[in-house]
């Protein structure tokens, strides 16, 4: 297997498709979007990856990386689309996954290996995708490999997790997952675990389940202590003290496209048995729309206050502004009449120079995201910035 075809070269596709023309393989990335073909080919990225950017510079990575706008034929057929949630069904939207492997149906051939990489709920791949690769009249398991090897990256540290996270290798048979795993093992430099399609599934959505569920539970604990006057980093802290305990720190809610979105494909294939992850999402759901009551109340006797908001990214240190709860809070005091301006250093549309200048004459500074930048320039400038305000309330969540 020589020649690759990446569908999709965004957060997920891109940075595979440069791993592997890195790899020495003939890579096609392949996109809908014109702008995103361009770039590739002129050895662009239009994603923030300094060590990525540094790849793409490479000749080889160069010589052996295209961008297209449609399919190839090729030995490997790699599916990297979004998979975003029907927000009124609350279900895996697999549009986008359906129309990639429809597109690539044409230039199948015998001996071909067909990857997933976009997360889908578990049985994807044996009630979806195998229906749709048997329209090209080879046989799915023999003629046609097929395996799901769910991506695991995040963005901002895209380079180091690419190449050092374990990989689950997911085929329909053994066949499978050996032809993917020589795929995956000529760049990732963690543990390939080989498993069944479902599994590989099902523990994609676990790991981000296991994390909104802790997550649900320290933002629980946070309201609980609110209520109590008990400050909640405090007793987090004197908490985990217990060999056995160790709570997360709270947050102002959950975003990024992976864990407020996979608990939901779980519930999809069984809405019996996810009580307490739907409980665990409700919770998370609700925590922007609570810190917007908490910030209300702090500027409830100043008459038209003026409101600066820090941080529009989804988490810390990161510029993915993907479901960012940052921006609902925002959003949610905007709609109430509050005049309210957002910046984050991080992420291009909502940067500024200088948070003296940004405060001058503002009444409230709210901190949503604790990016180290923000933090920093804050805590050496506290006095000077209160200075530069009109009234000088600063709030702070969970710091």
């Amino acid at each position: 297997m020589t020649k690759i075809v990446v569908i999709g070269t965004g957060y997920v596709g891109l940075p595979a498709a440069i791993m592997l023309a890195r790899s020495g393989y003939t890579v096609v990335g392949v996109d809908i979007d014109k702008k995103i073909v361009e770039a590739i080919n002129n050895g662009v990225l239009h994603i923030d990856e300094k060590e990525l950017q540094e790849l793409l510079n490479l000749q080889e990575v160069r010589k052996n990386l295209i961008g297209m706008a449609t399919p190839s034929q090729a030995d490997v057929f790699m599916v990297a689309v979004p998979t975003p949630l029907d927000d009124r069904k609350k279900i895996c939207d697999l549009s986008h996954v359906i129309s990639a492997v429809e597109s690539f149906l044409p230039y199948l051939e015998k001996g071909n290996l067909v990857i997933i990489e976009s997360t889908i709920p578990p049985l994807t791949c044996r009630e979806i995708i195998i229906p749709l690769l048997k329209k090209s009249g080879l046989e799915v398991g023999t003629d046609i490999l097929l395996c799901h090897c769910p991506e695991r990256i995040l963005p901002g540290n895209v380079f180091e997790e690419i190449v050092h996270n374990d990989r689950l290798i997911g085929g329909i048979n053994r066949k499978s997952s050996l032809a993917a795993r020589e795929i995956y093992s000529s760049f990732v430099q963690g543990d390939l675990y080989l498993t069944d399609d479902v599994t590989a599934a099902l523990c994609k959505l676990m790991e981000n389940t296991y994390r909104d569920v802790n997550i649900a539970l320290a933002n629980e604990f946070a309201l609980v202590a609110e209520g109590l006057g008990v400050d909640i980093k405090e007793a987090i802290f004197l908490a985990n003290k217990h060999p056995r305990v160790n709570i997360l720190n709270p947050g102002i809610g959950v975003g990024g496209h992976c864990i407020p979105i996979d608990p939901w494909f779980i519930k999809e294939v069984d809405p019996k048995h996810t009580n307490l992850i739907m409980t665990a999402r409700r919770i998370n759901d609700e925590m922007p729309e609570k810190i917007a009551s908490q910030i209300r109340k702090k500027v409830r006797d100043l008459v038209k206050p003026q409101i600066v908001a820090l941080g529009a990214a989804y988490k810390p240190d990161t510029y993915d502004i993907r479901e960012s709860p940052a921006i609902k809070i925002v959003n949610l005091l905007r709609e109430d009449g509050y005049q309210v301006e957002l910046y984050d250093p991080l992420v291009k549309e909502y940067a500024y120079d200088s948070l003296l200048d940004v405060v001058e004459g503002k009444d409230c500074l709210v901190v949503l995201v604790e990016h180290k930048k923000i933090v920093e320039e804050l805590e050496s400038n506290l006095e000077l910035i209160k200075s530069r305000m009109r009234n000088p309330l600063i709030v702070r969540f969970y710091l």
